[in-house]
């Protein structure tokens, strides 16, 4: 079938991760993407490790089937190789501080004087306007200030870090293509652009949705660890079991925190997880601290309880249940060796048929075809 993307152009001025894993999205729907870098080095995820063969395994992850174009945008031969282009465009993103694109001549101002109906998507920290446009931050500072941090942060002496970037992809990925997405089809109806400003630290909000009923709307006090999605019940933290695995206990419901307790032999005068939390829990922590994982897995497996044995991304790349929906079936090329591509939320039937994806363009491969200068290597 034909890709839903096909036919649009993408114009990519975004570095590390929230943008081009974006318009890597695009791309895996059929979208051209063009990605501009910086010439002699190109963007900065290009220089990470870990690496085969030279080539980091990091960008070629998030930059698979995407050209590439090395440029420098300020320089005066740069407006030559771009007009055409952004005459023709219909999305961009871009990841810079406020205003940088608009002192290179490139904002949105500058650009929808050129093409009426370019859809441009900025995608920063704290967004285009207010006392902290002009910040600089990473994802730790953004969920640090959208207040989800705190709801689970461990030990004074050893903070949790977050398991993954939830500001960067929940928060700056996922808005943007939604948006991009949603701009497209506001613009077959209006036949006008748009500038869309994402905030990372603001989408981070939605993901402790909860958060915000308990300790906003209703102005209660949150402590770390002590809410009913963060530790505060038995029936929903992460327990060890003897062999040092960790088990995921999310029996929330009462059907399933009831056969839980069942499998694991709780005396009914500790399964009650509301009136003394800490007390139930020592006591499923020592129980299920006595044997190894390879016991209780089946075991709650059986049950059926949301109850399982925390996976290594190793171990997950390999799970029987992912195997069979054929989650890591796509493959891409890094420095001529297949390894398994990166899963991304895009349905089948919007993505090409091709196995392979292909490969992370080298720095400035496309030039000549768009005209540019050829980069220097050196």
């Amino acid at each position: 079938m034909v890709q839903p993307l096909e036919n649009i152009l993408v114009l990519d001025f975004s570095t590390l991760l929230p943008g081009p894993m974006a318009t890597l999205m695009l791309a895996e729907a059929g979208a051209e993407v063009i990605k501009f870098e910086r010439p002699v080095t190109g963007e900065d995820a290009r220089l990470t490790e870990p690496k085969i063969d030279g080539e980091s395994i990091g960008f070629a992850v998030l930059n698979q089937g995407k050209r590439s174009v090395a440029i420098d945008l300020k320089s005066e031969s740069a407006k030559a190789v771009l007009r055409p282009l952004l005459e023709k465009a219909d999305v961009i993103v871009e990841q810079f501080r406020p205003g940088v694109m608009d002192r290179l001549g490139l904002g949105y101002d500058a650009v929808r004087e050129i093409n009426p109906g370019i859809i441009y998507c900025s995608i920063t920290g704290y967004g285009q306007t207010g006392p902290k446009a002009a910040v600089a931050g990473h994802d730790l500072n953004y969920v640090g200030d959208a207040g989800i941090l705190s709801l689970s942060r461990g030990p004074d002496d050893h903070p949790t870090m977050p398991f993954g970037l939830v500001a960067d992809i929940g928060g700056g990925t996922y808005p943007a293509v939604v948006n991009i997405l949603l701009a497209l089809m506001a613009r077959q109806k209006s036949g006008q652009g748009v500038h869309l400003d994402i905030a990372m630290s603001e989408g981070a909000f939605a993901f402790a949705y909860w958060a915000h009923a308990e300790g906003v709307v209703s102005g209660r006090n949150i402590e770390s660890g002590g809410s009913r999605l963060t530790g505060g019940l038995a029936r929903y933290r992460l327990y060890t079991a003897a062999d040092g695995r960790q088990i995921a206990v999310g029996a929330l419901e009462e059907k399933f925190w009831q056969a839980f307790c069942n499998v694991i032999g709780q005396p009914p005068e500790l399964r009650d997880d509301w009136s003394d939390p800490e007390a139930c829990s020592a006591e499923v922590g020592r129980r299920l601290g006595s044997k190894p994982s390879t016991h209780w897995e089946p075991l709650l497996a059986a049950a059926d309880c949301c109850c399982t044995v925390v996976k290594t991304p190793a171990e997950a790349s390999v799970d029987p249940n992912f195997a069979a929906r054929g989650v890591f079936d796509r493959k891409l090329n890094i420095a001529g060796k297949e390894v398994q591509s990166l899963p991304l939320p895009i349905a089948p039937e919007f993505r090409s048929s091709r196995k392979t994806v292909g490969r992370a363009a080298s720095l400035g491969e496309s030039n000549e075809d768009y005209g540019a200068e050829q980069p220097d290597t050196q």
